[in-house]
């Protein structure tokens, strides 16, 4: 019989959130049935195909509004009265330092109640797998304390790594049956809020592209002055350092383009930066684009410029990595671990405007056959390190286990 997992994940599917997308379907392709839940994202926009099919076969717990919460609060209280109380119990102590109040915990209690109703209905599973430590991690939580399957969830960071006691990160730890970082420095930021007798249970297992994302001939780096950032446009990816930077790189007669592929909540306050600074001509933003769009803006630029002020390890390094193209970020969390400055491209302190403006300086002077021999590099690097037939055969090991010891306690 094959392992059935369930993925929880706060909002599915979502733009910046395809390497969940590809950790399902390469699971699938090794045998696993995956179920897909989430709390909410029925009715956003899409503009990735893929995205849209994956819509189609999540069930959203949210969809049918607070009734349909009521009704599975008060359908589990009455079925097994006992675990509801231990798991209502749960709630109110994730609740004691948490920097929301208590009805919000409630909440995540009922959510928990109508997956129990779903997966007892039909939708079975042997494991249940949350993406993020913050309340999709707690809602699986609450999930097994009601009698559901044994839980495990992945850490990506920068958020759970904000707020750690705040989110009760080391008891989720605790009852988890294994946690995942996506790198080194994920880890051991898991092994600082967490007993150390809870140390087994950390996982390291990367994000991971598919061999189709990087086959084929990719095109030489262009002699064109563009440099890409791709990302949601907020505060932690630091895309208002970046239009600084580029007007230090204008003001000395230096050509450049940039373009910021993404969309996000400062996107008008980098638009008037951009006015207020005269670069309207070097900067383009192009809004929310597909999976292809991405991977055309990227290979149409001599590299991508990441100058990130928190992150765990961004996917979008390794794509335009497996894509042969140099990438320019920051000496933050995982990224040292992937990226080698000067060979791969360049690294600088986050932050520093001045050192992020000299990166892009030296990217725009290189000779293309340098750059495409630091691509190369690079390319070879991610393809190693972040297959995700490789990273999704690591999880399943673990899920596995999880159901071999849960077996054993039964």
């Amino acid at each position: 019989m094959p392992l059935r997992v369930a993925y929880l994940i706060n909002q599915y599917p979502k733009v910046s959130h395809s390497f969940i997308r590809r950790e399902i379907l390469a699971l699938e392709q090794q045998g696993v049935e995956v179920q897909r839940f989430a709390l909410r994202g029925w009715d956003d926009e899409l503009v990735d195909p893929a995205d849209v099919a994956e819509r189609a076969r999540t069930r959203y717990v949210l969809q049918r509004g607070m009734g349909s919460l009521l009704w599975a609060v008060a359908r589990q209280a009455f079925i097994a009265p006992l675990s509801f109380v231990r798991a209502l119990r749960l709630a109110m102590v994730l609740a004691v330092r948490s920097d929301k109040s208590l009805p919000y915990h409630l909440i995540y209690l009922a959510e928990a109640c109508v997956l129990m109703h779903w997966l007892k209905g039909g939708a079975a599973a042997d494991h249940v797998h949350a993406h993020f430590g913050t309340n999709p991690a707690e809602v699986t939580a609450l999930l097994h304390a009601l009698g559901g399957p044994p839980f495990s969830f992945t850490v990506h960071g920068p958020e759970e790594f904000d707020k750690p006691e705040a989110i009760a990160l080391a008891e989720k730890i605790r009852r988890s049956a294994f946690v995942v970082a996506i790198s080194s420095y994920g880890r051991s930021q898991l092994y600082r809020w967490s007993r150390s007798q809870d140390w087994g249970r950390i996982k390291v297992v990367h994000c991971g592209l598919e061999a189709g994302f990087h086959s084929g001939l990719l095109p030489p780096i262009t002699e064109a002055p563009r440099l890409v950032c791709v990302g949601r446009l907020c505060e932690q990816k630091g895309q208002l350092l970046l239009v600084r930077a580029a007007q230090l790189i204008v003001r000395e007669g230096i050509p450049i383009q940039l373009v910021l592929a993404g969309d996000g909540e400062m996107r008008s306050e980098i638009e008037v930066l951009v006015a207020e600074l005269g670069l309207t001509g070097h900067v383009r933003i192009t809004g929310w684009i597909d999976a292809a769009s991405v991977r055309n803006e990227i290979l149409a630029a001599r590299a991508l410029v990441l100058p990130s002020f928190a992150e765990g390890l961004p996917v979008v390094l390794m794509e335009a990595m497996a894509l042969a193209r140099p990438v320019l970020s920051t000496y933050v969390a995982g990224i040292p671990e992937l990226v080698r400055s000067g060979e791969i491209g360049w690294l600088f302190p986050a932050g520093d405007v001045d050192s992020l403006a000299q990166a892009m300086r030296e990217c725009l002077a290189a000779q293309p056959a340098e750059l495409d021999k630091m691509g190369a590099i690079g390319r070879q690097r991610v393809i190693e390190r972040h297959s995700v037939d490789t990273e999704a055969a690591k999880l399943l090991v673990h899920f596995r286990a999880a159901e071999q010891k849960q077996a054993v306690q039964a």
